[in-house]
């Protein structure tokens, strides 16, 4: 999806002193049922702007096959549309020398909030019937703290509000409209913990049936 200039301009002043890298805009279908909302870009989404690149997206992709669905059938984003990197000195003994290193990290709170614009934008375009909340960060987006996906994965909370920036544009408030939310692992989780692959293909059968 193509994102208004004034929305980048605003995000991005939103996001000044902030260590984040680029901005990666939503892809898949504008009017799809199912939008699929996961944490932030790695370094290969901001290189080739694909959303869920590499392992990641290799497990997306067959858990989205495994229930008759491609990339272009649902809308992927995420809850912040930006790379955040850590500053960190290493000693590389290739160079024999230390070098400063900027690896992926989970995005802070300030940094959800910074970026709300672009999520609430995405969700009041597509209308989607579903939205899949794709680990802990994109459910404390939408839903708040107080829950983890490991408690709560694949199952359905029907007409509830989300989470969405105030009229302030300072913290994130439950929205007037009602929605259906389905959390979901992060595909990335089964290469923390290979036992999770039963759980995981029964959640994205339970939601096929929503579909």
């Amino acid at each position: 999806m193509k994102y208004p200039e004034e929305l980048i301009k605003q995000v991005e002043k939103r996001c000044q002193g902030m260590h984040l890298e680029g901005i990666n805009e939503g892809a898949g279908d504008d009017n799809a049922t199912v939008m699929l909302v996961g944490e932030a870009p790695g370094r290969n989404e901001i290189e080739n702007h694909v959303p869920f690149s590499g392992a990641a997206g290799k497990e997306l992709d067959k858990s989205l096959q495994s229930i008759g669905l491609k990339r272009t059938n649902v809308y992927i984003t995420s809850a912040v549309r930006s790379r955040p990197y850590s500053i960190k000195k290493v000693f590389s003994k290739k160079e024999n020398k230390e070098i400063i290193k900027y690896p992926n990290r989970k995005p802070t709170k300030k940094e959800i909030i910074a970026q709300a614009p672009f999520l609430d934008f995405e969700i009041a375009q597509v209308k989607p019937k579903i939205i899949v909340a794709m680990g802990n960060t994109a459910l404390e987006r939408l839903l708040g703290k107080g829950q983890s996906i490991s408690q709560i994965h694949g199952q359905v909370y029907h007409h509830v509000p989300i989470l969405m920036l105030n009229e302030e544009k300072t913290d994130l408030v439950e929205s007037k409209e009602l929605y259906t939310v389905v959390p979901e692992y992060h595909p990335a989780a089964i290469f923390y913990n290979r036992k999770l692959q039963d759980e995981i293909e029964q959640d994205w059968l339970e939601l096929k049936k929503l579909i």
